[in-house]
Formats: C-alpha cells, structure tokens, sequence
C-alpha cells in the first residue's frame, strides 16, 4: 500500500471532527511532517480560519497578503524555504470541483522535501477536501472555522441554501459572493449542472432580516422543486410564483433571474423577472444584456412567463449582479451605475471566475467609502469555455 492510498483510507474511516488530527498523525508519519495545520476561508474571503485541533489552534492569516493566501488564490503549492531552521513550509490549496475550501499548511524537514512529495500532498488535499464536504452532514466543525464573527439567524439561513462559492467544469467556471457576508438581507444565487444543461439563478427577496430569508428560502426551494421535477425554465418560474403568492397572497415577492445553458451548444433560455441584472464581457467589449422585464414572483396570481433566447460563446465573460451592486451610493450621491461595473469587469480580465466576484465588490466598496452598505451585494461571475470538441 503506498503513502497516498494509506492517507486516503485513514480519512475515510476517521470521525468527521478528527480529519485533521488524521492528516497530522499520516503526514508526521509518512513524511515527518513537524507541524500540519488547516484553514478554511472564512464567508467573507478576508481571513483563513483555523480549524480548532486537539492540540491547540493556529492564528487567522489574510486572504490577500500571506504565503497561505497566495496558495488559496493561485490555485497551486506555494512553498516558503525556511533555511535558517533547516525546514520548509508547503502550503496547499484545498479545493473540490473548483469549491476553493481553504489551505492546508505542512511543515517538513528540508531533506524530506522534494517535488515528489509536494505532488503526494496534492492528492492528499484532494481526499481530504472530498471528506470536508461528507464531514458537514454530520459536524458543525468546518463550518464554524468559516466564521470570522456571528453570522445573523438570517445569515445563517441564506448561506444555508448557496451551493457553493465556485465550481468548475470543462465547458465553464463559476465564483459567486455576497456581501454583508455576516447579515445577509434577501439576495441569493443557485446553480446546477448535468450532462446537458446548467441552470444559473439570482434571486432578490424584498424585506429585511428573517422575513426576507423566509421569503427567499420559499421561493429558491420552489424553483429547485420544479428544476428537479423536470419542468421547463418559464414553468419553473411559474411554480415558484405560485408557491410565492399562496403564501405571501401578493404582499411580498422575490425578484429572480433565471438562466439555462446548453452545454452543447452554448444556447441560452432566460427568464428575467426582477432586478437582478447580466453584463457580457467578449473580447474587449463589455455590454448589459436587456430581456424583456416580467414581474416578480408572487406578484400576482398565476402569472405566465415567456423564455427569452441568446447565445454565449466560447471566451465570454457573463457577471450577474444585484441591485445592491449597481446602485450602491458614493459618499457625494453617485451611483456606482453600469459604466463603473463595465469598468470593474475590464479591469478583472485577467482574474479567474472564482475571484472576480470579490474585486468587484471590492471596487464597490471603494466607490462607497465610509457610506454603509444599505442592500445585499450580490456578484456572480460565469467564464464560459464551451464544450470541448471530441
């Protein structure tokens, strides 16, 4: 049996609040690792949070200004020669399906580094982000290390209903944020792939607080409902509408954006009903997409939404956005407005899917200054590669 196969078949049979503690007893074991050390980004993609281990913790490091944070945003081993002591620090990205979990940081003895074994402990992180993911059905552990404050009871159940943060596959990469990441008012988005098609979803849910998650938990259990179901995309809208306004009899309504992809094809039927907004980037041009508006869900009664169609083409950049987003107030008044997010998304060109959400919102910030952010900023970015030929 070889190091990794050893390492992997410790991690499945491990209690799901001891994987690190696993990983460091295999890694001092098999490499002579000196200290392992494992921490998740946090919900806001500031810090890296330590998973608590037995043995006491480690400190939170910045996202955008540490040898772990460039590991985490790099998407590959960033190693750290530490001559003096006579070791070498390794720190590894711990990412599944392109869900950039957080970093795995292991210390080894000079004479037992080697390109060879940094490449074992890429495999390594590979199992142990799968078993994170298993681990969380049945231990709060990960998902507490995630935390750099209390999350709000709203927060907690918006973030309950994301399906991630990232996610790649060979015809697209997605990377989505919100902010306040902590007290999250009504914005959500949702996404899903199989072999043929992949369904993009931006919601807006009008209030504050617990009301507004209520509302939006409704209305995005509703529409995965009918996506499960089978049913076409303007029928998903319909079924959520419906469920919407039995509950809420028009008092309150959710405004959503819905997409789906072919994979195939790069074919793409939308419903737009609400605010949630899309801004294409293809070569150098950067321009809003316009769909006929319908009404939001749970306006009125048994409202009829009609499928728009356009095509997306390999090398297209899409950025979905919130209200939140594109009418966040300057200091003197000024609207952040479509010209100041064409030039947020020229400005990220270079950046992966997974990290274009944050440097626009980073941008909205700026814009904003001291000014508190009144609404949910929602970013959402998909790179679209196409299907490869075969």
């Amino acid at each position: 049996m070889n190091k990794i196969t050893s390492v992997e078949r410790a991690l499945r049979a491990a209690e799901p609040h001891l994987l690190l503690n696993v990983v460091r007893m295999a890694l001092t074991e098999e490499y002579g690792a000196g200290r392992v050390e494992l921490r998740m980004a946090d919900y806001g993609l500031k810090n890296l949070q330590p998973v608590q281990a037995s043995e006491g913790a480690a400190e939170a490091v910045p996202l955008h200004d540490s040898p772990e944070g460039r590991a985490f945003g790099a998407q590959e081993p960033h190693v750290v020669h530490r001559d003096a002591a006579g070791v070498v620090d390794v720190h590894l990205p711990v990412t599944i399906r392109g869900d950039r979990l957080g970093v795995l940081s292991v210390r080894l003895p000079v004479d037992r580094y080697a390109p060879a074994v940094v490449a074992d402990l890429e495999h390594i992180c590979q199992a142990l982000g799968h078993e994170i993911l298993v681990a969380e059905r049945d231990t709060d552990l990960y998902l507490m290390a995630r935390r750099a404050a209390r999350l709000t009871l709203a927060a907690e159940m918006q973030w309950q209903l994301l399906p991630g943060r990232s996610c790649t596959r060979a015809e697209f990469s997605l990377g989505a944020q919100l902010e306040p990441a902590y007290a999250i008012y009504g914005d959500n988005f949702d996404w899903s792939a199989s072999s043929e098609h992949l369904t993009v979803t931006v919601t807006n849910g009008m209030g504050q607080g617990i009301e507004a998650a209520l509302l939006t938990n409704l209305a995005v259990n509703a529409l995965r409902n009918a996506r499960r179901a089978g049913l076409p995309l303007a029928d998903q809208a319909s079924l959520a509408d419906q469920a919407v306004y039995a509950q809420y009899g028009g008092r309150a309504h959710v405004a959503v954006l819905l997409m789906r992809f072919e994979l195939a094809t790069g074919e793409v039927e939308v419903v737009e009903a609400g605010s949630p907004r899309v801004w294409r980037r293809r070569g150098r041009q950067v321009e809003e997409l316009t769909f006929d508006a319908q009404l939001p869900l749970g306006m009125f009664d048994e409202t009829v939404y009609v499928p728009e169609r356009f095509r997306v083409e390999p090398g297209d950049r899409l950025l979905f956005a919130s209200d939140g987003v594109y009418e966040s107030v300057s200091p003197s008044q000024e609207l952040f407005t479509e010209r100041a997010l064409a030039r947020a998304l020229a400005a990220t060109g270079l950046l992966p899917a997974a990290q274009v959400p944050g440097a626009v919102l980073r941008a909205v910030a700026d814009h904003r200054g001291d000014s508190p952010l009144g609404d949910d900023a929602l970013v959402l970015c998909l790179d679209w590669r196409g299907r490869p030929a075969t």
